[in-house]
């Protein structure tokens, strides 16, 4: 029976829960499930570690895909292509090369079914992948429900969401390009703070222009950051010339997603030794995610599940995507047919209140155009406390999978989230960000409806990250401050009016 050092554990396998059984100066036999194997792990103290395999309760060693998965090659009718913003003609790959990395242009474009993920990648993603599958076993009881709610849990990753399963690949080519430094945008943190962790281990320079109503409330996410090397601004910043003409109309502006891409943008496309990267909404970046739905397709089959529901969260869309891509390719084979449903906040909804149509990615109209469900490019959202889910547009690739009807949206009020929120922090012990509370809301709705007619769906929730850096808006709710802002149409119809009319 071999015996393992739990610092130097097989890189591929993950150890979901475990026991420590320790006494004076004793060795307690105890074994480990890993890939199947029974074994031993001794501590380095000379303790043994009594660990047990919870395949039949949450979750199974895999081994991490090895490819990405690409949604583009299995629908029959392919996603409009990007625009010029001046010409309006489809966007050419050297049209991009000023802000991205070829191979990540190679990506955005390509209609192959799978790519080929660098062993460097992979080497990386072994600090936190695979990431578990967990029964809420909890809340299922606390809820007195048939349904079985399942959640793929991406909060372990050293950023605490599903972000750096994206930000280190589009490092990674970069640096191989020899890319010096690279820029983005952030709202809620979470995809500033995986950019610099990236950053930190590839040795690129790391510039991030964070949502200012974000950058004032979240002081440990701008920390992260700089804590991994990078420099952080606040949106919009006079730093850049969309900032300042932002900043000329309305000095004490939120910000919003949208102006702190066009500030992250402007500096891309003036320095020849800096790229842009992008957290969401882009093909490449979904097709980076998928690593997500790929380990869980495993997962479920490892403990004899299929999903009946899929729920996620929507701001961008990039975590959603991760998920339900695969089970997208799979549902299109015959193999399954879940109900896949997106959930955005009520006061951004761009899936269900939106138009499709083409639309500007930043405030200032410098990125392509791309044809999504919008809230028009100038939304300035109201600065909620759904972390990240605040951008006026939806990933073009799942806008258009939602046209051809493989997917439905609902939106949620966000004081109806944080209830949810606290019920599974209580029930499931996992503080959860703001933006997949709105996911844990719709699977409690579902989990009551399945109560009230005896049906015992499988249900499978996105889980992209924990709350730890967003307390204060859980100590707004807890306080009895967080209120439910109201949908504003008049808003909204100005802002689309200023949508660039386009005959697709």
């Amino acid at each position: 029976m071999a015996t393992h050092s739990v610092f130097n554990p097989n890189p591929v396998s993950t150890f979901t829960s475990s026991t420590i059984s320790t006494k004076g100066d004793k060795q307690w036999p105890g074994y480990l499930m890993l890939n199947g194997e029974q074994m031993h792990v001794r501590l380095s103290n000379g303790y043994r570690a009594r660990a047990r395999s919870v395949i039949n309760v949450n979750s199974t060693a895999i081994e991490i895909p090895h490819q990405w998965y690409n949604l583009v090659a299995d629908l029959a009718i392919k996603p409009p292509p990007p625009l010029h913003p001046k010409t309006f003609e489809p966007v050419k790959p050297e049209d991009l090369s000023p802000l991205f990395a070829d191979e990540l242009i190679k990506q955005e474009v390509t209609d192959e079914r799978f790519i080929d993920i660098p062993e460097e990648v992979i080497d990386v993603y072994r600090l936190w992948r695979p990431t578990p599958l967990i029964r809420a076993k909890r809340l299922e009881k606390l809820l007195d429900t048939p349904a079985r709610i399942y959640y793929k849990y991406e909060g372990v990753s050293p950023a605490g969401s599903h972000k750096p399963n994206t930000a280190v690949p589009q490092v990674y080519y970069n640096a191989q390009q020899g890319v010096k430094n690279v820029v983005t945008e952030t709202g809620a943190g979470q995809w500033g703070s995986s950019l610099a962790f990236a950053c930190s281990l590839f040795g690129l320079g790391c510039e991030v222009w964070q949502v200012r109503a974000s950058y004032d409330q979240k002081p440990y996410r701008k920390l992260m950051m700089q804590t991994w090397g990078a420099k952080v601004h606040p949106s919009p910043s006079d730093i850049t010339h969309a900032g300042r003409k932002i900043l000329q109309m309305d000095p004490s502006s939120p910000g919003s997603l949208g102006i702190a891409i066009s500030e992250a943008v402007e500096i891309a496309a003036a320095n020849d030794d800096t790229k842009y990267c992008l957290g969401s909404v882009l093909n490449h970046v979904l097709l980076h995610q998928t690593v997500i739905g790929e380990e869980c397709i495993r997962q479920m089959e490892a403990i004899g599940e299929t999903p009946d529901l899929i729920i996620g969260c929507t701001g961008g869309g990039s975590n959603f995507a991760g998920l339900s891509f695969p089970f997208i390719r799979e549902k299109l084979k015959g193999k399954i047919n879940p109900v896949i449903r997106a959930v955005e906040p009520a006061a951004c909804p761009s899936l269900t209140k939106g138009v499709y149509a083409y639309d500007f990615g930043d405030t200032a109209g410098m990125t392509p155009l791309m044809k999504m469900h919008t809230l028009g490019h100038d939304f300035i959202p109201d600065p909620i406390h759904a972390g990240g889910l605040r951008y006026h547009g939806m990933a073009p690739l799942i806008s258009h999978v939602h046209e051809l009807g493989f997917m439905e949206a609902i939106s949620i009020p966000q004081t109806e989230c944080f209830q949810g929120a606290i019920r599974f922090a209580r029930s499931e012990g996992i503080i959860p960000a703001p933006e997949p509370t709105h996911a844990i809301a719709a699977t409690i709705r579902e989990a009551v409806r399945c109560r009230e007619s005896g049906e015992s769906k499988v249900i499978l929730m996105a889980m992209c990250g924990h709350g730890h850096f967003d307390l204060a808006s859980y100590e707004k709710y807890l306080q009895g401050s967080l209120v439910d802002l109201s949908f504003e149409e008049e808003k909204i119809k100005e802002s689309l009016a200023k949508v660039p009319q386009v005959q697709a």
